[in-house]
């Protein structure tokens, strides 16, 4: 009786097995496609971007993944980016966080997303949810809802555009001041 049992036992695991571990082919394909696939992936890298000499930017992140097709050309940060950007004296002007990021590798733009903030040297802060930075263009920009604190007020508007080292920008639609100098 116990040897019936246990067989039984046996059986209906094999068959759940079975069921279980049907497979879909379009995710079996989705899978292996090289379009999908990364070229390279990395584990806490750092970039270094530079121009005559000169260290421009410093990306730093956990993990990396490179897709390089004849569609698909980015490099993704999955797990959150830092990005520090350097004037002509090595000295960092202005940095980024996000918890991703994008890279268009040849457009020369990344996306910056999920509590994206920037920060300048004057400890002026912005935080959003999508910021670009276009190498080319040299600005940050971007289109979502922006929130900016200085020591003097906070302001909120939607869409933002500026320098690399945040020392100059524009909200487009500014929609409140909060002045943090109030009369006594």
């Amino acid at each position: 009786m116990i040897k019936h049992a246990y067989h039984t036992v046996i059986a209906a695991f094999a068959l759940l097995h079975v069921v279980s571990c049907s497979n879909d082919i379009d995710k079996i394909q989705l899978l292996a496609d090289p379009e999908h696939l990364p070229l390279e992936k990395g584990k806490n890298i750092t970039i270094v971007y530079t121009d005559s000499g000169w260290m421009k930017a410093k990306v730093v992140a956990p993990a990396l993944q490179r897709f390089a097709t004849a569609t698909r050309n980015e490099t993704e940060l999955p797990e959150g980016v830092s990005v520090t950007f350097f004037n002509r004296n090595q000295q960092a002007e202005s940095f980024i966080s996000a918890r991703y990021a994008l890279r268009y590798d040849r457009e020369h733009k990344m996306v910056a997303k999920k509590d994206v903030v920037l920060v300048n040297i004057k400890g002026d802060t912005l935080r959003t949810e999508e910021l670009f930075w276009d190498e080319t263009e040299q600005k940050i920009y971007s289109n979502q809802s922006v929130r900016i604190t200085t020591p003097d007020e906070i302001i909120l508007g939607k869409g933002f555009e500026s320098n690399l080292d945040f020392s100059k920008y524009r909200i487009k639609e500014i929609s409140g001041i909060i002045s943090m100098n109030s009369a006594q």
